[in-house]
């Protein structure tokens, strides 16, 4: 498994329906690019200027709203997952 560092989190991307529900087929070209994924990972959090730890905003099993360009891609075993800073996390779904 990933191990994210600092203020970083590791997302499983969720994608979209390929389908809309008039029954319409999304082709992969038309899709726009998922903002949305499960933390898997969370780092240890930010040390601030006392060298103490900030306690991170997401934890592990949230579904949270990203933004579109943040972060790194990876794949693993077939699965998408992107790393990015807990500060590109925009908000969490409920």
């Amino acid at each position: 498994m990933i191990k994210p560092l600092g203020e970083r989190i590791v997302i499983k991307v969720v994608e979209d329906a390929e389908q809309t529900s008039g029954g319409i087929f999304i082709p992969d070209s038309a899709k726009e690019k998922p903002q949305k994924g499960e933390v898997v990972a969370v780092g240890l959090g930010k040390l601030n200027d006392k060298g103490e730890r900030e306690p991170m905003d997401v934890k592990v099993g949230d579904v949270v709203l990203y933004a579109k360009y943040a972060g790194n891609d990876i794949k693993m075993d077939g699965v998408e997952y992107k790393i990015l800073s807990v500060k590109d996390a925009l908000a969490i779904l409920e």
